[in-house]
């Protein structure tokens, strides 16, 4: 068998992944090299270490370009051969006129879903290779944004749970696809070459183009170590956040936070300024965390003992002499009628009635001990959703509602014990950081 640049054999790549307790997993091939050779090498450790798990394949056809499902249909034909059944998920409807490679991945992470569910599964891999990491790594480098924020150079996680409930998993991220694409050929199987991924009017294209001339192998190799450093360091730091979330902040009412002095008296000061950008963005239903900038900035002006008051990524902060208040501001709150089946303000999820089961309405919670002001009681009520009859808002991890790597479980779990939002699902990964905590 051939193996990795690091010496690692291909069957080693699926190691780390919890495959054989599932019933079923989904295999996500779009017919290019890195997902045929997946295809192909979960075939052959299913078969060997997990006989009792089905393997589905999944195409999706996203309807982008003309012969697309031909294309689609040919990789039916190849998982024929294999023995492996296959399904075509057609991304229909109008497209946008802008960020179509966004809308294609979340249209495309929304279908895998819904086969995931169908075939009762709750694990999907893809065929991210250690080439997509370095290119994901250098790409995010190279753009200037906040100078205080690191974690995005961890690139690509192992695993990321969509929607609070599908896991897509990624075996192949230590393997270069060079090596795969020989692994292919050895066997006779050929792939697609999607035209997009030489087009340089994408970024990413650019980027690969870049690093295919000299010294091109020498620059992933630095990417992928910067990669695991600052993996490490983000769950690390994750850890220590978890902590201060735990111990030192809760919930005075729905929608309304109260960190102790305790919180600003961590001697670890990233681990608190992280902790505190997650509250920000729980509190304000923000989709990203806030500018790490200025979040030091208001962090230390807290720790200094300032009464403040202040707006940053949507979240109210109002410093009382009990403690440090974090809520939804009032400006750019939508309307509070909220339909069932969306995910209101990025901070509740709008569902039947009959699925309540799975977490508190509004994460009800009783008062904390001590005066809780009356005027952000008051507050804090005005930024609560109205749900449709029937229906009830569960409470959701924002910035995480839609996308949560296995990086960041640790802090995530934390807060959604804190708001009382649905529990994170166990990862699919052995030996994950989170037996730590």
């Amino acid at each position: 068998m051939l193996t990795l640049p690091q010496g690692i054999e291909f069957s080693g790549l699926f190691l780390p992944f919890d495959i054989a307790s599932r019933k079923s997993v989904i295999v996500a091939i779009s017919g290019g090299s890195d997902s045929t050779a997946l295809l192909l090498l979960l075939k052959s450790h299913v078969d060997r270490a997990a006989p009792t798990t089905r393997l589905v394949a999944v195409t999706v056809d996203h309807a982008l370009r003309e012969g697309s499902d031909r294309e689609a249909a040919g990789v039916g034909a190849l998982c024929a051969r294999l023995g492996v059944p296959h399904r075509i998920m057609t991304w229909s409807g109008v497209k946008p006129a802008t960020g179509i490679s966004e809308a294609a991945r979340e249209a495309r992470h929304t279908l895998l879903a819904e086969v995931s569910e169908i075939e009762n599964t709750d694990l999907v891999l893809t065929g991210h290779t250690a080439d997509d990491q370095a290119e994901t790594v250098l790409m995010r480098q190279a753009r200037r944004g906040d100078p205080g924020e690191r974690r995005g150079l961890a690139g690509i996680a192992p695993a990321t749970v969509f929607e609070g409930s599908t896991w897509f998993a990624r075996p192949l991220l230590q393997a270069r696809r060079a090596a795969l694409r020989t692994y292919l050929s050895d066997r006779g199987i050929g792939w697609i070459d999607d035209p997009t991924n030489v087009d340089v009017r994408y970024e990413r294209p650019r980027q690969r183009m870049a690093l295919s001339g000299p010294g091109g192998d020498v620059a992933i190799e630095d990417a992928l170590i910067l990669a695991r450093a600052t993996a490490l360091q983000r769950q690390e730091t994750g850890l220590g956040a978890a902590r201060l979330i735990r111990e030192h902040v809760s919930q005075a009412a729905p929608s309304l936070m109260r960190l102790e002095t305790g919180f600003f008296r961590e001697a670890n000061r990233e681990a608190s300024i992280y902790a505190l950008r997650i509250l920000l963005a729980v509190a304000g239903g923000a989709v990203q965390l806030p500018d790490h900038e200025r979040s030091a900035a208001l962090h230390d002006r807290l720790s200094a003992g300032n009464l403040v008051r202040d707006t940053l990524a949507g979240a109210l902060v109002d410093a009382r002499k009990t403690g440090v208040f974090l809520a939804r501001e009032l400006r750019g709150l939508p309307g509070r009628e909220a339909p069932e089946g969306v995910i209101w303000d990025g901070r509740y999820r709008i569902i039947s009635a009959g699925d309540a089961c799975r977490a508190n309405s509004l994460g009800a919670a009783p008062p904390t001990q001590g005066e809780i002001p009356e005027s952000l009681l008051r507050h804090a009520a005005a930024t609560l959703p109205v749900p449709a009859s029937g229906c009830l808002a569960i409470p959701v991890v924002a910035p995480w509602a839609r996308y949560l790597p296995s990086f960041d479980i640790v802090p995530a779990r934390a807060v959604a014990e804190l708001v009382g939002a649905a529990e994170i699902p166990e990862p699919p990964l052995r030996g994950h950081i989170e037996s730590k905590a």
